[in-house]
């Protein structure tokens, strides 16, 4: 290649030179666009250091067998954009503007990579998505789906999926649903934002927390600058004496099956907490964790259906389908509904239109139904699974929470404490697991003495959890 001068020019040259090859031996129109870009890359990426001089487009172009032009334009419009910069009789060199380094895409999503023996609760087990009901529903929606439809929709949600969700919710949850009071949220996350971003429009600077219980609601009504104030639970679920004390107008619920601990709550305690909101003119918000799961009795209706102008209810496909989809729903008293739909309105414009068709075609001809019903069936199996493998490897260990809900709560007996060796040593082993202690709220009263475990088991088969309770016993020493 021809040398624009000595030393750095050289070297500046080949470089050039091995860089735009490719880019010359794309089609003719699009030969610019392509020598445009890799001089970009070759820039940002630092292949092309600040104060590089490059060759004269002369020089260039011959090497290249490119025209001239190809490369003043392609030299001009990097100048233009700042990559390069260039001065009469000076010559073009590389800019000192860019600072990217080269892209690097992580993967942050929550898991437990490299365990032997994975049982951290929250994760459904998602082999069962029904792919070939969900692919033939997509294909039709597609097909069907007038092009208006593909507009900004509702912030609501589509008037389709509302009437879908509402026929659902009562039929199976027992909540009373308004289609018009009904929000399609990216899930409970986002409808637990919502209310915290409401709340603090209207005052609301501190909101009551089971403890222990899970460490989203806290982290997402802080983010709204709503400050989580944690209240302990007794037998019967969130005990309304600390409640009262606490000083809380609202206060986050999962009565169905409380998290972590796997508590629903009493009809005597219901009927106090719905009570206590009256009282100080305030709301319960209802996350309905865990509720379409329930094997030995029929489920537990929501709190919403006793008074759904106290209650804010939240529900989302996460368990039954995939926490992927981002796809939930927020059912709220008439008092707070135009905020929240405004508030919907500003943060992103509404919930795919795609996304809502499909859910609501899945609803109303009954593959939802049937995608709950073969979930029950197997987290039943699995539940099975895992408390005979403690009964075996783990005599004498208590186990709760067991009628419903993805996870149960194993009480090991004193003699596998103290809980910080013991969870050093099953960790080293290789099991990802959680202590109840490991839901406490900072400041709260905490999970208790002991060794007490949460343990997940929707996402593994029989096989698998045999083998991973197994495992731990043999690090714990049983």
């Amino acid at each position: 290649m021809t040398s624009a001068g000595n030393g750095p020019d050289t070297a500046a040259g080949t470089a050039a030179w091995e860089l735009l090859l490719p880019a010359v031996s794309a089609p003719a129109r699009a030969r610019g666009r392509t020598l445009r870009a890799a001089l970009r890359d070759a820039v940002r990426s630092g292949r092309l250091a600040p104060g590089t001089r490059l060759p004269s487009s002369r020089d260039l172009a011959a090497d290249l067998g490119v025209s001239r032009g190809l490369i003043t334009q392609a030299y001009e419009q990097l100048t233009a954009e700042g990559y390069l910069r260039s001065g009469r009789g000076a010559g073009t060199w590389v800019g000192d503007a860019v600072r990217a380094a080269r892209p690097r895409a992580r993967d942050l999503a929550p898991g437990a990579r490299g365990a032997r023996a994975d049982f951290v609760p929250g994760t459904p087990d998602l082999s069962l998505f029904p792919r070939p009901a969900w692919a033939a529903a997509q294909r039709a929606v597609l097909a069907e789906l007038p092009h208006q439809g593909l507009g900004y929709p509702d912030p609501r949600g589509l008037p389709r999926l509302r009437t879908a969700l509402a026929g659902l919710l009562a039929r199976r949850r027992g909540v009373v649903a308004d289609p018009e009071r009904i929000v399609v949220v990216s899930g409970v996350a986002q409808a637990t934002a919502l209310l915290g971003l409401v709340l603090h429009a209207r005052g609301t600077t501190a909101v009551g927390v089971e403890d222990p219980g899970s460490p989203q609601h806290s982290a997402l009504y802080a983010s709204a600058g709503v400050t989580a104030v944690p209240v302990p639970l007794d037998d019967e679920g969130i005990a309304l004496g600390p409640l009262r004390a606490s000083g809380v107008r609202s206060v986050v619920t999962t009565p169905a099956h409380q998290f972590p601990t796997g508590i629903a709550y009493s009809a005597r305690r219901r009927t106090g907490l719905l009570d206590w909101a009256r009282s100080v003119d305030g709301y319960v918000l209802e996350d309905d964790y865990d509720g379409d799961f329930r094997y030995d009795r029929a489920p537990v209706g929501a709190l919403q259906g006793l008074d759904p102008e106290r209650v804010a209810y939240t529900g989302s496909v996460s368990k039954s389908l995939a926490p992927g989809l981002r796809l939930g729903w927020l059912l709220v008293p008439e008092s707070l509904a135009q905020a929240v739909v405004e508030r919907k309105r500003t943060l992103d414009l509404g919930h795919p239109a795609l996304d809502q068709e499909l859910f609501a075609r899945f609803v109303e001809r009954g593959d939802y139904d049937r995608q709950l019903r073969r979930c029950q069936a197997a987290y039943r199996e699995r539940r099975d699974a895992l408390v005979a493998a403690l009964a075996a490897h783990f005599p004498g260990a208590e186990v709760t929470g067991i009628a419903a809900g993805l996870h149960v709560i194993a009480a090991l007996p004193e003699r596998y404490g103290p809980e910080d060796a013991f969870l050093a040593r099953v960790r080293a082993a290789g099991v990802a697991v959680r202590a109840l202690t490991e839901y406490a709220h900072p400041g709260g009263p905490g999970g208790g003495a002991g060794v007490r475990l949460v343990l997940g088991y929707a996402h593994l088969s029989p096989r698998w959890i045999a083998d991973g309770v197994r495992l731990m016993a043999g690090a714990a020493g049983s």
